[in-house]
């Protein structure tokens, strides 16, 4: 927070002394601007992951405009964010956007993290009609009300935990139980059902499926119930600070299935550095990583070269989270959609990103008839024994074999 009222200030004082140079003898006129506007959690329970939202689009914004800009119909646009604080919460996610959209008059929006406020966020877009691509929320009840001015570039909540357990299924066919821990709120819920499906779909049986409300402190009944099942496999579906907790508590009861999977967590530089050799064996749901093959018709190409772009704006970062790539992703579409619309007029714009079809560094993004983007897969990390993360799964794009089964914890 002080970095960030430091960069603040800084900023203010940038822009100040920019716009009394404009007004001197022989200044060159401003250049035009897109400002998209977005509400970020940076305070509240999802900050760690707002931060990395907010990272990722202004790392775009500053690699665009130092390369000219967006050239919408010849002229070339500079692009601006403006942003405030929903300090992780729905309600005042709604107002925000309201203020966003009458009170700055923001261009277009982009998505909050989190399915909460990206569906706060979704209501506002349609009812003033203007395009919002949506990075961080991947609920599918987002996208089942019929807006037309939504369009998500993720992969959709519910296949979140099935691709963890098609990995654990890879290396272990004889798996038989599966517990499930579920935070009660809109994108976890999603995240567990789909996970239910999947295993009975697989033959797997589902010997617990435990909710737990927001913002606990405490796990410890949901756990025991889940020891006294002794599953192989036990799947969270939650938020990072959630993941942290289901592994401090299941290590206190002495809980220690086969596997151990995670929806939103283990990708965060913040998992390792909490949780250190605690968070061996995880696996994690993604929706991106550094060393899968796409190519993409972006400025960076692939994830290995956003990545070193990314570090290098960013050093403190020891790796490139996903939610960073998806906020560049979301701004990606953004860019193509105005450049192939040839003008800011917000129908045509939606109607030709609605339309378009992408290879990216982040993956494919083709939107289906809800604004969902039907083309990319998830992908399956694992943090193993040598301090490092690796994709292990689809097997085809595999840095390193699953470390498995997890060991107890005082055999480590």
């Amino acid at each position: 927070m002080l970095r960030r009222s430091l960069l603040g200030r800084l900023l203010l004082l940038a822009l100040l002394g920019g716009r009394l140079a404009a007004c001197g003898p022989g200044a060159a006129p401003a250049a035009p601007t897109i400002t998209f506007g977005a509400s970020i959690s940076i305070t509240g329970k999802t900050a760690k992951e707002g931060e990395y939202a907010l990272d990722g689009y202004q790392m775009f914004m500053d690699a665009i405009n130092a390369a000219g800009g967006i050239t919408v119909a010849g002229t070339a646009y500079k692009l601006r964010l403006r942003y405030y604080d929903d300090q992780s919460d729905p309600e005042l996610t709604t107002r925000l956007y309201e203020k966003l959209v009458t009170e700055d008059q923001v261009d277009f929006l982009l998505g909050p993290y989190g399915s909460g406020p990206t569906a706060a966020a979704a209501a506002v877009a349609e009812k003033y009609g203007i395009p919002l691509v949506s990075g961080h929320g991947s609920a599918g009840s987002i996208y089942d009300q019929g807006y037309r001015y939504i369009l998500s570039i993720q992969t959709p909540a519910r296949n979140y935990l099935s691709g963890v357990l098609e990995a654990i299924l890879a290396v272990d066919p004889q798996l038989k139980t599966v517990a499930i821990l579920v935070e009660d709120e809109p994108f976890s819920r999603e995240v567990g059902q789909g996970a239910v499906e999947y295993a009975q779909a697989r033959g797997l049986e589902v010997v617990a499926n435990e909710l737990y409300p927001i913002d606990t402190q405490d796990l410890g009944p949901q756990l025991r119930t889940i020891k006294r099942r002794d599953p192989d496999v036990l799947l969270g579906a939650g938020h990072l600070q959630d993941a942290l907790l289901i592994v401090r508590q299941a290590k206190e009861l002495e809980l220690t299935p086969a596997a151990l999977g995670l929806s939103v967590g283990p990708s965060s530089p913040q998992f390792r550095d909490t949780l250190r050799k605690d968070a061996d064996y995880i696996f994690g749901s993604t929706q991106w990583t550094t060393s899968l093959p796409y190519r993409g018709d972006d400025p960076w190409q692939t994830p290995a070269a956003f990545a070193a772009a990314f570090r290098a704006a960013y050093p403190n970062y020891k790796s490139v989270p996903y939610q960073v790539a998806e906020s560049a992703a979301a701004l990606i579409v953004f860019q193509a959609g105005l450049e192939k619309a040839g003008t800011l007029d917000r129908e045509v714009v939606r109607d030709t990103i609605a339309g378009l079809s992408l290879m990216t560094f982040f993956g494919p993004i083709r939107f289906d008839q809800r604004g969902v983007n039907s083309a990319k897969p998830m992908v399956v990390e694992q943090l193993q024994t040598d301090g490092q993360k690796y994709t292990v799964f689809p097997l085809a794009v595999a840095e390193k074999p699953m470390q498995y089964p997890m060991p107890p914890w005082d055999r480590r």
